[in-house]
């Protein structure tokens, strides 16, 4: 077992890791930027690291400073979190090279789940249902004219190199194609360095519903159930629920059997995630493979009572999985809490948070990282908690996530506590009636 893990995050996240190290008897060194001086992960890690200004390339994305970092404190494993270098295969070959276990999946693949156009090839070769699309990369404008005439519209473009939203366009009817091919390649190579597209069939209705998995370093593979993320915002979660209020038992089987045929193309190694697109049909297909922790993996922990950081430790740390496939015996929901106003498009609210006060009680779970007095850099990811809730059954945690979401007082910053309040009062949510295009028509 590890000695000492470097966290190379911040926030919520790297306070979630250093508490399970602390239960493992594991020391931990905390890295952090200047304007994170103040921060919790840096009063409760045993050591702490500076490694650079705010800006992000210069510390939480600096491998050099974070591996720096890593050798003067002697920590032999580094845990990314997600979001910053976790699924950056440079990052996790470096620790590879200098000795240094990188607590995620291995570079190769990163890389081969992280190209989204030869990660269809392979789960497509494996047998796992995938959207239909192009082959690979669409080499110009007259092959993706000649593949949306093959699969019929609605078609969406999409970058390979894509995330957020980026480098993606639907459409609708063929005089459309060329505006939103140049728009899509524009972007994506503006984003991303990588103007790459490829094109799938547009579903219409669609759940985004992922399957949280595991693997180890022999072979072994299982999965962990659903999680229903349909409530999003621009391609960004902000309710995640267990089990999914759309899924049947053959429907699980069936999804979770996919799920390992994928863990098991790129044998897998670490806590990752299967997503997938669920059309009204129940008709599910591929969309990607996320090789690391899901901000939403709080869910799944609480109705399956089961530490999934402590099982990334564990599987990286040379453990074999149990290859029991698990599945949920409680409901659990969570709202994502962001310094946001919701009543002004959810403009950013950075700023110092002046009192806070935080709801409690059976089946109440806060991930944060915040407290009385704390300033919201405006370098970050807007995100001021987790709350997660678990009860019997879905109204009961509905209800329960009403009662916590009144009892939970955020000053000095707006949130979208508002929000989640007004959506658990929503007739269409409460019945389960929602897809991902929930919130184009939600009013607030």
């Amino acid at each position: 077992m590890f000695k000492k893990i470097l966290v190379a995050n911040r926030g919520e996240i790297a306070m979630r890791v250093i508490r399970t190290c602390k239960e493992m008897g594991i020391k931990t060194v905390a890295v952090y930027s200047t304007a994170d001086k103040d921060s919790l992960p840096v009063r409760f890690a045993d050591e702490a690291v500076c490694i650079g200004p705010p800006i992000s390339k210069q510390s939480y994305l600096s491998i050099p400073n974070i591996m720096a970092a890593a050798e003067i404190t002697n920590a032999d494993a580094i845990h990314p979190g997600y979001g910053f270098l976790s699924e950056n295969e440079e990052f996790s070959r470096v620790c590879q090279k200098h000795g240094i276990k990188f607590i995620g999946a291995l570079p190769e693949q990163i890389a081969g789940m992280g190209d989204k156009a030869t990660a269809k090839a392979t789960m497509i070769a494996a047998g796992v249902p995938c959207i239909p699309g192009s082959k690979g990369l669409l080499k110009d404008l007259n092959d993706a004219k000649k593949t949306a005439k093959e699969i019929k519209y609605p078609v969406i473009l999409k970058a390979t190199a894509g995330g957020g939203g980026k480098g993606m366009r639907i459409v609708w009817k063929e005089e459309d194609i060329e505006a939103a091919w140049d728009s899509a390649r524009q972007e994506a190579g503006a984003a991303f360095g990588n103007n790459g597209i490829y094109m799938e069939k547009f579903i219409e209705e669609p759940r985004h519903i992922e399957i949280q998995i595991a693997g180890d370093q022999y072979g072994n593979a299982c999965h962990l159930s659903e999680r229903d993320c349909s409530i999003q915002r621009r391609h960004q979660k902000l309710v995640e629920e267990t089990p999914s209020p759309f899924m049947t038992d053959e429907l699980r089987e069936k999804m979770g059997e996919a799920a390992i045929k994928a863990a098991k193309a790129v044998k897998y190694e670490g806590v990752g995630t299967v997503e997938f697109l669920v059309d009204k049909n129940r008709d599910f297909y591929f969309m990607e493979m996320n090789t690391r922790i899901q901000v939403e993996h709080t869910i799944t922990e609480e109705v399956i009572d089961f530490d999934l950081i402590k099982e990334q430790i564990l599987i990286a740390a040379g453990k074999p999985i149990s290859g029991k496939n698990y599945f949920p015996n409680m409901h659990a929901i969570q709202c994502r809490i962001n310094a946001e106003d919701p009543f002004a498009d959810f403009r950013p609210s950075p700023g110092k948070i002046t009192d806070y006060h935080c709801p409690g009680g059976h089946g109440v779970r806060i991930d944060s990282h915040v407290y009385s007095g704390y300033t919201i850099p405006t370098n970050y990811d807007s995100m001021i908690s987790k709350l997660i809730v678990v009860a019997q059954t879905r109204e009961e945690a509905i209800l329960k996530m009403k009662r916590a979401l009144d009892e939970y007082i955020i000053q000095g910053v707006k949130t979208t506590i508002p929000f989640h309040q007004k959506l658990m009062m929503n007739e269409d949510f409460q019945k389960g009636n929602f897809t991902t295009k929930f919130m184009d028509d939600f009013q607030f």
